[in-house]
C-alpha cells in the first residue's frame, strides 16, 4: 500500500507529509521546495526571516517582509509539484505584517502556532476585500489538545463564520519550543497519540455539522514511515515532520549545523528554558552548558521580535543565539532539535529521505496487512 494524499478543501498534496517550519533560517525557500517537488508540503519558516537584510537593525518589519517575498518567490521558482506552506508564531511581533504579506504572495498553507491565531480568519478576510478576489491560501493552527481545537473553531466560526483548514497537532516530542510544561512532557495523557484522538474527537461534530473535511496532522517525533502508517491508522490524514529533514542537502542550515545532529547522542538531546518563557528542546553544547551556570548575562535586545520575550530578565538573546546557530556559529549559539535527533546518521537529499519513508511505510503496512 502507497502513501495516501493530502487534502486541504481543493488543495492536494501527493503525499501526506509537511516539512516541519523550522526557524530561525533552517527551512527557507531551499529546504521548502525540494519537499514540495517530491509531492509533499515544503514550509517557509518567518521567524527572524529579514535577518540577513543590511537594513534590518533599523527597519526590522520591512526587513522581514522583503525577506519573506524573497523566499516564496525563489521557492516558486524551484517548484514543479507539490504546495508551499508558511510557519508564523503567533508570539511574533510583526504577526499581522507576516500573515498578511503571506496571502499577498498567494501561499497554499498558513500555519501558526506558539499561541492560539484567533483572529487568522479576519485577515483572509481583509485580503480578500485588499486584492478583490477569491483566495486560495488555507489556514492550519497548530494545537497541542483537543481543548484548543475546540476553541478555535468555536471561536472562528462564531465570529468569521470559518473552519480551520485543518490542524497540525504537535506533541511533546517535538523539537523547539513546546505547548507544554515541564512536568507534562513525559505523561501519558499528553503524548502525541492520546491528543490527535483528543483533537480528532472535537473538531469531528465541526465537521459533520458544517460538512467540510478538517484534517489532523501529528507533529512531534514523526520519524519513520512506521510512525506514519501508525498515525494514519489512528485517523490522523498526515504527519509533520522537521527533524528528520535538518540533515538533508537542500536544509538551508549550515552544514555545521546538520552535523551537530548527526553527532548528537541520545544524552545530548535536552530540555531548557527558554528566555521566551516556555521549555524547548535543543542539543546540549558549551553555549547552553555557559547559560546554565550563569555564565551569560542579560543584553539589551536589539531585535524585538517576540511578544513573550522579557529582554532585561533573558541570560541570552535567543534570536542572536538562532540567527549564530543557522550560520554554523554554535559557540554562540544552539541547536533547537526533535527527540529523536540522535538518531540521525548522515545527510541525504530531500529526495533519497522521501523516497526512504516510502519504502519504511510501504514494507509495514505489507507486513502489517499480511498478519
Amino acid at each position: 500500500m502507497k502513501l495516501p494524499t493530502l487534502s486541504f478543501g481543493d488543495l492536494t498534496a501527493r503525499l501526506p507529509i509537511i516539512q516541519g517550519g523550522m526557524g530561525v533560517g533552517i527551512s527557507l525557500s531551499g529546504l521548502a521546495s525540494a519537499v514540495a517537488n517530491e509531492g509533499g508540503i515544503g514550509v517557509i519558516a518567518t521567524s527572524m526571516i529579514g535577518m540577513r537584510d543590511p537594513h534590518r537593525a533599523k527597519d526590522p518589519e520591512g526587513a522581514d517582509r522583503r525577506g519573506l517575498i524573497e523566499e516564496i518567490r525563489k521557492a516558486r521558482a524551484k517548484m514543479t509539484d507539490g504546495l508551499l506552506g508558511v510557519n508564523i508564531m503567533c508570539a511574533l511581533t510583526n504577526y499581522s505584517d507576516m500573515v498578511r504579506t503571506s496571502i499577498r504572495e498567494g501561499v497554499d498553507l498558513i500555519i501558526s502556532g506558539a499561541g492560539l491565531p484567533l483572529d487568522l480568519p479576519g485577515y483572509l478576510r481583509e485580503m480578500k476585500t485588499e486584492l478583490g478576489k477569491e483566495l486560495r491560501t488555507k489556514l492550519v493552527p497548530i494545537v497541542s489538545s483537543g481543548r484548543a481545537a475546540s476553541i478555535l473553531c468555536r471561536k472562528w466560526t462564531g465570529k468569521y463564520d470559518y473552519l480551520p483548514d485543518g490542524f497540525v497537532v504537535e506533541g511533546p516530542k517535538a523539537g523547539g519550543h513546546l505547548g507544554f510544561k515541564p512536568e507534562q512532557l513525559d505523561q501519558p495523557e499528553y503524548q502525541l497519540e492520546r491528543i490527535v484522538a483528543d483533537v480528532i474527537e472535537a473538531v469531528t461534530p465541526y465537521r459533520e455539522k458544517h460538512i467540510k473535511d478538517i484534517p489532523v496532522i501529528a507533529a512531534g517525533g514523526v520519524y519513520t514511515g512506521e510512525d506514519i502508517a501508525r498515525f494514519l491508522e489512528l485517523g490522523a490524514s498526515g504527519v509533520q515532520m522537521g527533524t528528520r529533514f535538518v540533515a538533508t542537502e537542500e536544509c538551508d542550515a549550515d552544514e555545521a549545523f546538520k552535523r551537530a545532529y548527526i553527532n548528537a547522542t541520545k544524552d545530548d538531546v535536552t530540555i531548557i528554558k527558554s528566555p521566551v518563557g516556555m521549555p524547548g528542546r535543543a542539543l546540549k553544547n558549551a553555549f547552553l552548558d555557559a547559560v546554565s551556570t550563569g555564565l551569560k548575562k542579560p543584553k539589551k535586545c536589539i531585535y524585538k521580535c517576540l511578544h513573550s520575550c522579557q529582554a532585561e530578565k533573558s541570560p541570552y538573546c535567543i534570536a542572536q543565539a538562532l540567527v549564530n546557530a543557522y550560520r554554523g556559529k554554535l559557540k554562540n549559539g544552539f541547536a533547537f532539535a526533535g527527540a529523536n535527533a540522535y538518531l540521525v546518521d548522515k545527510i541525504v537529499t530531500v529526495k533519497e529521505l522521501v523516497n526512504s519513508l516510502k519504502d519504511e511505510f510501504e514494507r509495514f503496512r505489507g507486513t502489517d496487512e499480511s498478519k
